[in-house]
């Protein structure tokens, strides 16, 4: 090995010397500030947390989407601001396999259940206030209180009817009163549910489906009854006015004839062949010639 060829290489300035440590510095201190970050996605907004110094606590200005900056001790919440649908169901969804289905029950006190769905949104400027207030993540309000609410509001409303009247429509009429209560309370906080819903049908309890049914049955078979009795008396009060016609024509013909009898005899007279009987006795023919004559 030529040890010339080492006194050869070409030696960096003397001010490279100085600035390449502080780009290291530099850059390590950018990758670092990049691991603090976090991103607020679009759609949603951001509440700062901190947990240090003389301003510890919660921010009072919500935080747009975008990138922002965590200093130790400092971390954001995020919440939700434009409208989105959000379940409960039984079987199992994006947020796990948990059951979230909603029970309640009749005025009978009859239990059943129900998957429901909610459009809703955080206003923006009350999301701190709202984190202030429940110290819970919107995921965690969300399956908690809300759902809580949710549920209570249908129970409460149900509990004012009875199952036929929900099996038969009323459904619907139970659960936009149930979303006025839940927007009573949570509205003011900055929680604006826009619509609530069923997902498919209420889980009746079977012996409630069977006996529903055959009261169905029951009234459909009484209703068909009925019409085949209203059939039945129709067609008796139209012979009985068919017959009370006849009756008031024969009474017509009868009058008639009393008063003129020789109206029967000229409609003998119209009707008669010109031949007499071939056998008589001593009853009068039925035609009286010397009348006729």
């Amino acid at each position: 090995m030529n040890l010339n060829n080492l006194n050869s290489v070409p030696k960096l300035p003397a001010r490279w010397k100085v600035y390449a440590p502080l780009g290291a510095v530099a850059l390590l201190t950018l990758i670092g500030l990049a691991s603090c970050g976090q991103t607020i996605q679009p759609g949603n907004v951001g509440v700062k947390i901190r947990t240090l110094g003389p301003n510890a606590g919660v921010d009072k200005a919500a935080l747009p989407s975008g990138w922002h900056l965590n200093l130790i001790g400092e971390r954001i919440i995020e919440f939700p601001a434009i409208q989105r649908t959000y379940t409960y169901t039984r079987e199992k969804d994006e947020r796990g396999p948990e059951n979230e289905e909603i029970n309640f029950s009749d005025n009978n006190a009859l239990p059943m259940t129900a998957d429901v769905q909610l459009v809703m949104r955080i206003d923006a400027g009350k999301a701190p206030e709202l984190y202030k207030r429940y110290r819970l993540t919107f995921d965690q309000m969300f399956e908690g209180p809300i759902r809580n609410d949710v549920r209570s509001a249908i129970a409460a409303e149900t509990e004012l009817v009875s199952v036929e009247f929900l099996y038969r429509g009323g459904r619907q009429q139970v659960i936009q009163k149930a979303l006025a209560r839940v927007n009573r309370k949570w509205e003011p906080q900055g929680v604006n549910i826009s619509q609530l819903d069923w997902i498919g049908t209420i889980r009746y309890p079977q012996v409630i489906l069977d006996s529903i049914q055959a009261k169905t049955k029951a009234d459909a078979d009484a209703a068909a009854a009925q019409a085949q009795v209203a059939v039945a008396k129709a067609q008796a009060d139209a012979r009985i006015e068919e017959a009370r016609g006849q009756a008031e024509a024969n009474r017509l013909i009868a009058q008639s004839i009393a008063a003129s009898p020789g109206v029967v005899q000229l409609r003998a007279i119209e009707k008669w062949d010109g031949k007499l009987p071939q056998v008589t006795g001593s009853a009068t023919p039925f035609i009286d010639l010397k009348k006729a004559d």
